[in-house]
């Protein structure tokens, strides 16, 4: 079955049965094939992927929608997903523009709304995916509980798991998990987070105004997720005096970002291998030393 086919298939799940116009393919990411479809109707953004896990396009929906019902930042919208001849996908809105000078503001002070909405627990009711790795959830009632079981402790075991783990890091590792409340904090509340918020995953739209895209939503400390912007960079300095502006970090911000960033250096390491190694064992060495 050619991609049109598919791409067809995918419009007529959501229940648009005109006649794809013009479609073209469209950078997407490394994960999934992107498409720009013009229907009878309108202008779609269509991904699709072979094989995809179990509810992975299912938990993106899910994550823009609870993002949208916040009302505080702008996400496509969700159209629907589905699954055929080995194929799922999703289908989105599609957003373009160019931005402005008062994007970065819009960003900064977007992402501090979504994140003073508050959550029932730390966690989520339902697992989700960062990339393809799968996020396993639940409620906990402190944010260095969940922080612990939930992020740190499954990425340790992953990278255990393909020899990644050498003996120095693994004690590291261990000795860290079991001090995590010395630098974490336990009076933070449940912030909505978009939970993989680096450069590629926002984008401009009409007038500039930015929209959130590939979420993996959770509810968390809100310097969780500034943490992870910082550790690849690409975000302007307005965005963050924006954000703080509704959002203050706290003083020992500094004293405990790496820490958040080395789980994402950790779903690196399994995605990549040990070119993300040496950045592990700088945060480990950091705060476990010998």
């Amino acid at each position: 079955m050619n991609k049109e086919t598919m791409l067809q298939m995918a419009l007529e799940s959501i229940g648009d049965h005109s006649r794809i116009r013009h479609w073209r393919r469209v950078s997407g990411g490394d994960i999934n094939d992107a498409y720009r479809v013009q229907s009878g109707k309108q202008t779609y953004f269509i991904k699709m992927q072979r094989f995809p896990p179990s509810g992975f396009f299912a938990a993106e929906q899910m994550g823009l929608e609870l993002i949208r019902q916040a009302r505080a930042i702008n996400v496509p919208h969700t159209f629907g997903f589905g699954e055929a001849n080995g194929w799922g996908w999703l289908v989105l809105e599609w957003v373009e523009g160019a931005e402005t000078e008062r994007t970065a503001e819009q960003l900064g002070h977007g992402l501090a709304r979504l994140h003073q909405c508050r959550g029932p627990a730390f966690g989520l009711d339902r697992d989700t995916y960062i990339g393809t790795l799968p996020q396993r959830n639940g409620w906990y009632g402190r944010w260095p509980d969940y922080y612990r079981a939930a992020r740190l402790r499954p990425q340790m075991t992953r990278a255990a798991e393909r020899g990644l783990l050498p003996a120095k890091r693994h004690k590291r590792l261990e000795w860290l998990l079991e001090r995590l409340d010395q630098w974490l904090p336990d009076d933070c509340f449940p912030s909505l987070l978009h939970g993989d918020l680096w450069s590629g995953n926002w984008i401009p739209g009409p007038d500039g105004v930015p929209y959130l895209i590939d979420p993996s939503v959770l509810y968390g400390h809100h310097e969780f997720e500034i943490a992870f912007t910082e550790l690849f960079g690409g975000f302007p300095s307005r965005f963050y005096d924006s954000y703080r502006e509704l959002m203050p970090l706290s003083a020992d911000y500094h004293d405990r970002k790496p820490l958040y960033q080395l789980f994402y250096l950790l779903v690196h390491l399994h995605l990549f291998g040990e070119t993300y190694g040496n950045a592990v064992d700088r945060v480990l060495e950091r705060y476990a030393g010998e």
